[in-house]
């Protein structure tokens, strides 16, 4: 098997990323992998940041700077990575990255220039309708990555308490095959 010298691992600062987070840093420790912890902003923080400088400066000319919001994010990032630092300083080479724009575009382009061979990404579970038609990220980044994609998940619940309440709500009896 193909040893790992770079990994990379996207987060969205939430705690389902932690996960990924930690696993990254698990592996990249076993196998003395550099780790690249990338941070995407997104557009629409910008433009919410934009209107709120807008609306307390009086200044309806220019929008909020573009160092200001990535600056802003790289400190997000800090904070974020401050329960893992003792992780991350025992690593042969760790670095962060913060770019702002669309996710998915990113983080696959980022993969492909700094010739990562593995990305490792946590998933929201989402039940939403925009992501049934369209999918979650880690799904557009697993089709269009350059190199292979780690899913890391938490677990689900036990059998005897998924879907508990569901039966009840909707009024109609669900069959299981579970025992208690």
């Amino acid at each position: 098997m193909k040893r790992l010298s770079k990994i990379l691992v996207p987060t969205d600062l939430s705690e389902s990323s932690r996960r990924a987070l930690s696993y990254g840093c698990w592996l990249a420790g076993e196998e003395k992998a550099a780790l690249v912890i990338l941070h995407v902003a997104s557009e629409t923080n910008a433009w919410e940041l934009a209107s709120e400088f807008e609306i307390y400066t009086g200044n309806q000319n220019k929008g909020w700077p573009l160092d200001r919001v990535l600056a802003e994010a790289t400190l997000d990032l800090n904070h974020f990575l401050e329960p893992h630092l003792a992780k991350l300083k025992q690593l042969p080479c760790a670095t962060k990255r913060v770019v702002l724009g669309a996710v998915t575009e990113h983080i696959t382009s980022i993969a492909a220039e700094e010739k990562a061979d593995l990305i490792i990404m946590s998933p929201r579970r989402s039940r939403s309708l925009r992501h049934w038609l369209n999918g979650g990220i880690t799904d557009r980044v697993t089709r269009l990555s350059p190199c292979p994609v780690l899913s890391i998940t938490p677990p689900l619940p036990s059998e005897p308490w998924r879907r508990k309440f569901v039966p009840y709500v909707f009024g109609w009896p669900r069959q299981s095959t579970a025992t208690i």
